[in-house]
């Protein structure tokens, strides 16, 4: 089985980044199994079909406005996740939308699709996270890890380097 754990996000935008920031954790602190691929997307928009492909799994992280409280942790699956891009919160989510449909039309969509996301507290001009979103971080981690599991992926945290 083949699975992609996609960040995306803006970084530029503050806690709008934490995709791209929870992609940089994984990458630094965990070693997964073979056919597990860790993906920085970024704000790829449309791109993001043919890095998709041939993927049966595909876990989405990105930062979601629900309405709760700041670092409030979501987690959508199949259809949800489709009606949760139809509201079109920033430019990258317009272009997942797409890009969703446009695997779904084409037989390329992934069997299974999750989004965990996070209430972000602050979209403002930045390249840093806010307080309250870095300090979920590890929760946002660990729900990712969780959904993992449930796909029988097998991973282990890596000590970090010495500095």
């Amino acid at each position: 089985m083949k699975v992609l754990v996609l960040g995306i996000g803006n970084i530029l935008l503050s806690d709008e980044g934490i995709g791209v920031r929870a992609v940089e954790e994984l990458r630094k602190n965990y070693s997964f199994s073979d056919g597990v691929e860790i993906m920085d997307g970024g704000t790829l928009g449309i791109d993001l079909l043919y890095f998709m492909e041939g993927f049966q799994k595909l876990l989405v992280i990105d930062a979601v406005l629900g309405g709760d409280s700041p670092g409030t942790l979501y987690k959508f699956k199949g259809d949800e996740v489709k009606a949760y891009f139809r509201k079109k919160v920033s430019a990258h989510e317009l272009g997942f939308q797409e890009v969703l449909a446009l695997a779904d039309l084409l037989g390329r969509k992934p069997e299974e699709i999750v989004l965990i996301g996070i209430e972000p507290e602050s979209l403002d001009i930045s390249v840093e996270l806010s307080y309250s979103i870095k300090r979920r971080m590890q929760d946002l981690i660990d729900k990712v890890l969780e959904q993992l599991r449930e796909w029988g992926i097998n991973y282990e945290r890596v000590k970090p380097a010495r500095t």
